[in-house]
């Protein structure tokens, strides 16, 4: 696969995420929810940058942990970044399956990390009584907050087990996490790598 391709898929993909999220930060004020089906809403929530609407922790003043978390993205997608050019260019040839997977997971990894590194800087915080718009910023650099915004309620679980409790939100509805399209790329690939291209990775 040519690395123009390769290129070329990975910013139509961060395109498609930073025009997602960029609309519901301007467009949506947070904790806001439209409902497009009964079971699936656009909710509109920030985090610190874990995963499916997760929080971090922070004991309060400047957040170590966020600019940790942003640092070690960082590294890892440059990791990354040169592991999709080594299986490329190696002399074992890499089906294109494992090349668009990696691709995938590339591209949800910076679209993720843009919000972080950016949106502190260019976008007033969200409030629930307001959307947020551009301006002078309310954070520094790697200090901004990720928008997720995917919500699918498909039913009620209640009595969940409280090891099983993160599969669903506060009213018992499963499933409960709220996600953007950037982890939908890393989970869609990672679930299709561990499928479909196992044994290559084990050769």
């Amino acid at each position: 696969m040519k690395t123009k391709n390769i290129t070329i898929l990975v910013v139509v993909l961060i395109l498609l995420d930073q025009i997602l999220k960029i609309w519901v930060k301007t467009h949506m004020a947070l904790g806001e929810s439209i409902e497009i089906f009964s079971w699936w809403q656009l909710l509109f929530v920030e985090n610190n940058g874990a995963a499916f609407g997760m929080q971090i922790a922070s004991s309060g003043g400047f957040d170590w942990g966020k600019l940790l978390l942003s640092l070690f993205r960082i590294v890892m997608i440059g990791l990354l970044g040169y592991y999709i050019h080594h299986l490329n260019h190696s002399e074992r040839k890499t089906p294109k399956g494992v090349l668009v997977g990696m691709a995938l997971i590339w591209a949800g990894a910076i679209g993720n990390l843009i919000d972080s590194m950016f949106y502190g800087m260019i976008f007033t915080q969200s409030t629930p009584l307001s959307v947020a718009t551009f301006g002078e910023g309310y954070s520094t650099f790697l200090m901004g907050k990720v928008v997720d915004m995917f919500h699918f309620p498909l039913f009620q679980w209640n009595n969940v087990p409280s090891w099983l409790s993160f599969l669903v939100d506060g009213d018992n509805y499963f499933f409960g996490a709220i996600f953007n399209l950037a982890d939908a790329y890393i989970s869609v690939a990672v679930v299709y790598l561990l499928i479909f291209h196992m044994k290559f990775f084990q050769e």
